[in-house]
């Protein structure tokens, strides 16, 4: 008698790409979803017998790993809009950081974390990083809508912290991990720094000592602006990279957020620490802050990831859309036109995102063993007509709206568009009541 396989979910028909090693591009695919773990991942053909609970016809998609979306601040939905159009210096103190001081608190912190949610499950996100305030709150946003999350505390000076301050960030930071560490598979803690000009040193030396005791990933901005590198070079007389290599903050499990502004001798000690990027093109072309270095990074050996950075800086969640402008920019920005062709695009928002992150042997790519968290592309658009190359018909022509379903741990949380974990109008008109909120300055 043949053996039947288990079966949760089966995936058949479309085109898998697989974002292996080998870059595996398999037509008339099927895909075996069990426990959360992908069972199979193969041609239709050569599929083992299986009952499946639940199957989904991927005929005329494309079948591919979720996006990893390796920085944002999801609670700014809040602020998406709010202050446009302006230097990042002046953006960031003169209204984000105004506007967080008078409104931020627990309840908008969900909320707006649930609308951010709700947008990246909707455009092919399934993984996110995502560094913010009472970012328990964030984390628990993700858990109840079912989205794999490195969730990051984080930490600033507004004035230099003494002992006592120090004392309890440290404890803030032990107290967080420990909540999150044992019990949630789908999140991972995380601590997160602000930048090397708002964190003192003894802030930085601190929260990334506590993040290696614990094994848990440690960011920062980085080298946003210009403005920044110069700051840190009159205090501590080194430039950015170079000072956080000499207090000893690089290294592995580290990454560092936009680098938009290293010379040579700092993308090689990048390359030397072990220390990875996450690459947010949209946000920094936005605040004319600066283009990444990401091709130069590449070449050596840098683990670069993709991200959309908050909405208030960029103003949308969307990783496809943020694909197509990563690749066009680096071909304008270095002016040749085979630069960051589309494969290598699509590894940076898939595989490159989850090795930033630590999580490169359970996410990142379609193959037995690893975490189901899958997307399914209905290629039967207008816009996506006529097909010759997959890869750059979705890093060129694809959009969030193109996501048809959504898979993340085994478990179907979008089903033809409709989101089956969150109820979106509400999500929407509470944050819509925040807004008002803040529109009001109440």
């Amino acid at each position: 008698m043949n053996h039947i396989e288990k079966i949760d979910i089966l995936i058949t028909g479309g085109t898998l790409l697989t974002l292996s090693d080998g870059m595996d591009m398999i037509d008339d695919a099927a895909v075996g979803i069990s426990g959360g773990t992908i069972r199979f991942a193969c041609t239709r053909a050569e599929a083992p017998a299986s009952n499946p609970v639940e199957t989904i016809d991927a005929a005329g998609c494309a079948v591919m790993p979720g996006l990893v979306n390796t920085h944002t601040h999801l609670p700014m939905t809040c602020f998406r809009g709010l202050a446009d159009d302006l230097p990042l210096m002046e953006w960031l103190h003169d209204h984000m950081f105004p506007a967080e001081a008078k409104h931020l608190n627990r309840e908008m912190i969900y909320r707006g974390a649930l609308l951010g949610v709700a947008e990246m499950i909707r455009s092919g996100t399934t993984t996110c990083c995502d560094s913010y305030f009472y970012e328990s709150h964030v984390a628990q946003a993700a858990v109840d809508a079912g989205v794999r999350i490195v969730a990051g505390r984080g930490f600033i000076d507004f004035t230099p912290p003494d002992a006592a301050e120090l004392g309890k960030k440290a404890a803030a930071a032990e107290k967080f991990i420990t909540k999150w560490n044992p019990l949630y598979p789908m999140v991972t803690p995380s601590l997160f720094c602000h930048s090397p000009y708002t964190c003192a040193t003894e802030t930085l030396q601190l929260v990334k000592r506590i993040a290696g005791e614990a094994g848990v990933p440690f960011m920062m901005h980085l080298s946003e602006t210009k403005e920044e590198g110069e700051i840190v070079r009159s205090r501590y007389g080194l430039k950015p990279v170079r000072y956080l290599d000499a207090i000893g903050v690089l290294g592995g499990k580290t990454a560092m957020v936009h680098c938009n502004w290293l010379d040579e001798d700092e993308m090689d000690l990048l390359a030397s620490s072990g220390t990875g990027v996450c690459h947010c093109p949209e946000s920094s072309m936005k605040l004319a802050a600066g283009i990444a270095p990401i091709p130069k990074l590449l070449d050596r050996g840098v683990p670069v990831g993709l991200g959309t950075d908050g909405c208030a800086s960029n103003n949308d969640l969307d990783m496809l859309l943020e694909l197509d402008t990563m690749a066009k920019l680096h071909k304008v920005s270095t002016m040749n036109p085979t630069v960051m062709d589309a494969a290598a695009a699509l590894q940076i928002a898939t595989t490159g995102g989850a090795r930033v992150l630590g999580l490169q042997r359970l996410i990142g790519s379609v193959e037995p063993g690893k975490c189901a968290d899958l997307i399914v592309l209905d290629m039967k658009k207008a816009h996506l007509t006529p097909l010759y190359h997959l890869y750059s018909q979705i890093v060129y022509a694809c959009r969030g709206s193109d996501v048809r379903d959504a898979i993340i741990d085994g478990k179907v949380v979008m089903r033809n568009r409709r989101l089956l974990t969150l109820d979106v109008q509400k999500v929407m008109d509470d944050v819509r009541e925040i807004a008002d909120r803040v529109r009001r300055k109440d």
